[in-house]
């Protein structure tokens, strides 16, 4: 089994190294990939306001391309601008956990029940990828990377389904769900696990997916975000019958 660094030396990492120095990313994309990079690493907290002054400083770009760096990450519901305030790291309210992570839950679980055994074992090959990002990320310690890799290992499960409009839906919940993937991981590593132990949950749970057997994957998929910081319980001031 080829290593994690060989795997990311291959033909697909060597194409995107190619691109990036023929069309060398822009000073836009390369602030918004570091803002959001820190929004989700947690070193810019829910509700904090994002100083421009201090982020020009910190990225060593004028204003303007930082507005619009910051206007991406707006469009992506990353951060909120208000009038006369400037911009924020967005919030989600226990409502909106609740039902982000209740509808991941039942798409995850479809795919499961759709998708496995895994027809086609290409449908795996993005798990695989994904999960070689996680473990790169986690011995760089790069929170931020990992949490966006981590969302692509989930989001190429639910791929083995091979069924479009699950994947539209799990997709338009993206943003939310980085957010909630973040917050989770910072609590997950203060108090439960380390980073290796982080993705050596996810390796288990593709392991189990690749042996073709359904129903334990499912149980391991009811028990995969045990402990998470967020749980999936209905908002205390609601009434849950």
């Amino acid at each position: 089994m080829a290593s994690p660094t060989g795997a990311r030396g291959n033909g697909r990492s060597s194409a995107s190294r190619l691109t990036s120095l023929v069309h060398p990313p822009s000073l836009v994309t390369l602030a918004a990939d570091a803002i959001r990079k820190k929004i989700l690493a947690g070193e810019y907290g829910p509700g904090e306001r994002l100083l421009e002054e201090r982020l020009t400083e910190e990225l060593a770009i004028s204003r303007p391309p930082l507005r619009e760096a910051l206007r991406t990450l707006e469009n992506e519901g990353l951060i909120e601008t208000r009038q006369r305030r400037g911009s924020f790291v967005s919030t989600l309210t226990d409502k909106d956990v609740y039902e982000i992570l209740t509808l991941r839950s039942t798409l995850e679980r479809m795919a499961f029940e759709l998708g496995i055994p895994v027809k086609d074992p290409a449908l795996l090959g993005p798990a695989r990828a994904a999960l070689l990002d996680m473990e790169q990320s986690a011995r760089e310690e790069d929170r931020g990377a990992l949490v966006q890799a981590g969302y692509a290992f989930h989001y190429a499960l639910v791929g083995i389904a091979d069924h479009q409009r699950l994947n539209q839906t799990y997709a338009s919940v993206q943003r939310q769900l980085l957010l909630c993937m973040a917050r989770n991981l910072i609590a997950r590593e203060m108090y439960y696990e380390d980073l290796e132990n982080h993705v050596a949950r996810h390796r288990y749970l593709l392991e189990l997916v690749e042996s073709g057997d359904r129903e334990a994957a499912l149980a391991e998929l009811a028990v995969h975000g045990e402990r998470s910081f967020e749980k999936a319980a209905p908002p205390a001031s609601e009434e849950t019958g």
